[in-house]
């Protein structure tokens, strides 16, 4: 029997919690959770609520249940220290220890380090504490990205034609960002197509995943507000219709270099997930930004194809032995689709929270998989809050049928709800690799 403490409530984690249990090696499976997550529940022993702060709670539940193998699910944990505290209690955790996890937690960490340590993939970029020399640094660029320091649950990053128009309301976001955030990351807008790159570490070896590009826009056609994530798809031949193998082996070998530059930096190997996000452009692949755990609701996409025991990955990841394990995915094509409340996204003028959470019915899921999200099972049936509720996915040997699949079935959730229909589609799919050969036909700016 192997006894496995998973740390997280969201469909990212009930996703885990699927591949703990496909594991060969009698795997029990004991949750800690913010709230309940009742997919998380049914396939645990036993499930135990509490903060993602409360170190305390945490070790003790796991010393009691004499935990073997503790997974990270979300980055809150991560910030909090959750893999030192276990590690201190002898227990061995996938995901970074809290200095690492500034991977993720601190946007100007991790541009330093890839200055620093010459590792290509960086932007133009400069990091504040105080408006002094912003003015000057953003009127040397086209266009402006905006990102906090520190976490701001995927919503913080503000970028020039989406969130504001000029140089002027910039400086008035950055002063704002520098009010409540210990410092601003000020970047160069990037043009091109972004994919996410979930990749495993275990300090020296890093093992792709298969790419996955996300959908953060709330409506169809990519408009709207910026989300958690709508949907996402990664297609049978571990590529993307709008990349190439090159940019793949691209996004893999900055990740490579990180994962070295970090050990060289702290001393301490990286053990967990390094989810880059990556965006192809004319001058090559470029980082947004780096994930100290898997995607959601990439995890989603990813997970259910994974032929290798879950159980061995963790150990690997923990012993240093990546390198003998053969990391294995199958050839299939995966659309997620989220089931969302109406007012999802939306600001709260429009939102669905003000009438407190709202019934669903999930009807037949048609060969489906079915993630809960932000979802509270009461006697009297499933209710949702004003956050995701349920990830859908479809799994075929064809992009086209695996969409087919995942919109069959998100459509037989029934209550006040909506979903991006167009994610996997042949016309956004067109639009992706019509947007690339645009770009690689056009001349690479001096100095990009």
């Amino acid at each position: 029997m192997t006894p496995v403490l998973l740390i997280g409530n969201g469909a990212r984690e009930h996703a885990i919690a699927e591949a703990v249990m496909r594991s060969g090696r009698a795997p029990r499976l004991y949750a800690f959770m913010k709230t309940n997550n009742p997919g998380i529940a049914s396939l645990s022993t036993e499930a135990r609520i509490g903060r993602y702060d409360d170190l305390r709670a945490i070790v003790a539940f796991a010393k009691e249940r004499k935990i073997a193998v503790a997974v990270i699910g979300p980055e809150d944990p991560l910030g909090h220290g959750v893999v030192d505290a276990l590690a201190e209690a002898g227990i061995p955790a996938v995901g970074p220890t809290r200095a690492l996890a500034r991977l993720e937690t601190s946007k100007s960490f991790t541009r330093n380090l890839l200055e620093k340590y010459r590792i290509p993939g960086n932007p133009r970029f400069r990091n504040f504490t105080s408006p002094a020399g912003i003015p000057e640094f953003i009127a040397g660029l086209t266009g402006v990205v905006l990102k906090p320091d520190g976490l701001t649950g995927g919503k913080g990053v503000l970028v020039q034609g989406d969130h504001f128009q000029t140089p002027a309301e910039a400086l008035a976001h950055c002063a704002e960002i520098l009010r409540d955030h210990p410092g601003v990351t000020v970047e160069e807008k990037l043009e091109g197509e972004e994919f996410s790159l979930q990749c495993l570490c275990d300090g020296r070896t890093v093992v792709a995943t298969p790419p996955v590009q996300d959908h953060k826009r709330r409506y169809a056609d990519d408009r709207g507000p910026n989300t958690g994530g709508m949907g996402s798809y990664s297609c049978a031949d571990h590529l993307l219709p709008f990349l190439a193998a090159a940019d793949v082996a691209e996004g893999l070998e900055i990740t490579r270099r990180v994962a070295e530059a970090i050990r060289r930096e702290t001393g301490v190997p990286y053990r967990g997930v390094m989810y880059g996000g990556f965006m192809v452009t004319a001058a090559g692949v470029k980082l947004i930004e780096y994930n100290a755990r898997f995607g959601d609701p990439e995890a989603m996409n990813i997970l259910p194809l994974l032929k290798t025991d879950f159980i061995d990955l963790c150990r690997a990841i923990i012993d240093g032995r990546l390198e003998s394990l053969a990391v294995e995915f199958e050839r299939k094509a995966t659309v997620c689709k989220y089931c969302v409340p109406t007012g999802y996204g939306l600001p709260s003028e429009h939102s669905d929270a003000a009438g407190g959470p709202s019934r669903i019915e999930v009807g037949d899921m048609r060969g489906a998989r079915l993630y809960y999200s932000s979802i509270d099972q009461r006697t009297d049936g499933l209710y949702m809050t004003s956050s995701r509720a349920v990830g859908v996915v479809g799994i075929a040997d064809a992009l086209a049928e695996a969409e087919r699949v995942a919109e069959a079935a998100v459509t037989a959730i029934r209550g006040p709800v909506d979903h991006r229909r167009d994610i996997g589609t042949e016309p956004l799919i067109r639009k992706r690799i019509e947007h690339m050969q645009q770009l690689r036909k056009k001349p690479i700016p001096s100095g990009g």
